[in-house]
């Protein structure tokens, strides 16, 4: 799977469409989309682990409080990520470790804001050879 994610447009918010040939590659790749609209993740190094977990009723209910999480991260810890290892994604609970390091305006240039990870439109899906999600962010 070469694509991992690209941004849709959505009327005064931003959204993003994600792949994985797993679900645990999904959701790898809807952090590090995430990661991408708030800086320029080329320019953040791993130097710190942050595990991050959560539950859901269902795959789309966990997604979207996977992405909450990821963005907590930033917004109460002022942690930027690079990557991200999902160690487990079923129904009901996700486990992940996030690697990254401490805000730095000196060197990462900010990009855009997000404030939440809303439901509008969000899903996560099985096609006969790729796992795809989507999620709206409220700006």
């Amino acid at each position: 799977m070469k694509r991992k994610y690209r941004f849709i447009n959505h009327i005064a918010d931003v959204g993003i469409k994600v792949y994985g040939s797993s679900c645990n590659e999904l959701f790898r790749n809807g952090a590090l989309a995430l990661y991408d609209l708030l800086v320029d993740i080329s320019t953040v190094l791993p130097k710190e682990e942050h595990k991050i977990t959560v539950q859901g009723e269902d795959l789309t209910d966990l997604w979207v409080n996977f992405l909450r999480e990821a963005l907590s991260l930033f917004h109460i810890e002022k942690v930027v990520c690079c990557n991200c290892y999902v160690a487990v994604i079923n129904t009901g609970y996700g486990e992940a470790i996030m690697y990254g390091e401490t805000l730095d305006l000196n060197r990462h240039r900010l990009k855009q804001e997000i404030k939440a990870v809303t439901y509008h439109q969000a899903y996560v899906k099985k096609t006969s050879t790729y796992w795809v999600g989507q999620v709206i962010f409220d700006v």
